[in-house]
């Protein structure tokens, strides 16, 4: 196998998100493999990649699908390719991001960008302590999340106390978790910017009714059996759900911040999301996401199919890695 013959290698954890990539894939005829990430291995010794690069797309929420044995384990794996140099998209530096909204608020704050107010614990009864200086409604967040998995609204510190007292409060699997401010979107919307190759791609406004932490737009973040997890919400439960998405451009300087975010946390492909105080009309960003699923039905949406501008990126990516890979051995020789 030549090195420009070398596949692209999608290394996933849910069994259903990527099939629009899949299927371009496949449309395209380009040499790739599907790699599970909750069923993996690696040799620590194997130095040169038998894959062309490697697209990491692996999910935070995995542990809510039985897969939790993948989280850790990956960034364990992302670390030895990039080791050996392998490239790698989305890799460990946006991985860790992914897997840490702690880290995702430090990034903000030293990038000088607004951000709900918040603080980190790693013991449920520090909750009500540290939500004394906190303007309520407050939430409370895993660290390690994903579709609004474990977010839980406190009204009152009351009731905060209470639950911390009867541990209620669940941090999630790496015992850390963040108390923050909750911010009442103005317009009843979030918005959410993807970004491609460290660059804007578009944006969306996504409605909801207020009553969902998960405010995934794409029509297949549901569970395995079709069926909305509670409290979560997605585009093909808008009906009954409430929820809607509609394109958006937004103002250049929100632009610029994005491509700011992403290039600081090392995404190649993702995407940000922030919101309006509804109370003095403040924007804040508040959630990284290194693994983001494109809008459902984006050609009617946004006018356009991102998987196609993403294979492309992909192509282009797994060219260059070729193109410099023989360089040096040109070079070498």
């Amino acid at each position: 196998m030549t090195r420009q013959e070398k596949p692209i290698a999608i290394y996933y954890e849910h069994p259903d998100w990527f099939r629009p990539l899949f299927a371009e894939l496949d449309r395209r005829g380009l040499p790739y493999v599907r790699l599970e990430a909750s069923r993996h291995h690696y040799d620590v010794s194997t130095g040169e990649s038998q894959y062309a690069l490697l697209f990491n797309r692996m999910s935070a929420s995995a542990y809510l699908r039985g897969h939790g044995n993948a989280v850790f384990y990956t960034r364990n794996y992302l670390a030895h390719l990039e080791r050996w140099g392998v490239r790698v998209i989305n890799g460990p530096a946006a991985y860790a991001v992914e897997i840490s909204k702690a880290l995702q608020l430090s990034l903000l704050d030293s990038l000088g960008l607004p951000f709900p107010r918040a603080c980190v614990v790693n013991s449920a009864p520090e909750i009500p302590l540290v939500a004394r200086d906190l303007r309520f409604p407050v939430v409370v967040k895993p660290n390690i999340g994903g579709r609004g998995a474990g977010i839980v609204r406190y009204d009152t510190p009351e009731a905060m106390r209470r639950a911390a007292e009867a541990g209620l409060i669940d941090l999630g699997i790496d015992s850390t978790a963040l108390v923050q401010e909750f911010i009442p979107a103005r317009g009843g919307h979030i918005t959410r910017i993807e970004t491609l190759g460290g660059k804007f791609l578009y944006a969306i406004k996504v409605f909801t009714t207020g009553e969902s932490f998960n405010l995934c737009p794409a029509e297949i973040c549901q569970t395995e059996d079709g069926v909305s997890a509670a409290g979560e919400m997605c585009l093909a439960d808008a009906p009954k759900q409430g929820l809607k998405v509609e394109a958006y451009e937004p103002p250049a300087e929100v632009i610029e911040a994005v491509e700011r975010i992403a290039a600081a946390a090392s995404l190649d492909v993702g995407g940000i999301e922030y919101i309006v105080d509804d109370r003095d009309g403040s924007l804040m960003y508040y959630d990284i996401n290194a693994l983001s699923n494109f809008v459902a039905d984006a050609p009617r949406i946004i006018g356009f199919d991102p998987h196609e501008r993403l294979v492309n990126y992909l192509e282009q990516e797994a060219h260059r890695c070729a193109t410099d890979i023989g360089s040096r051995f040109s070079a070498a020789g």
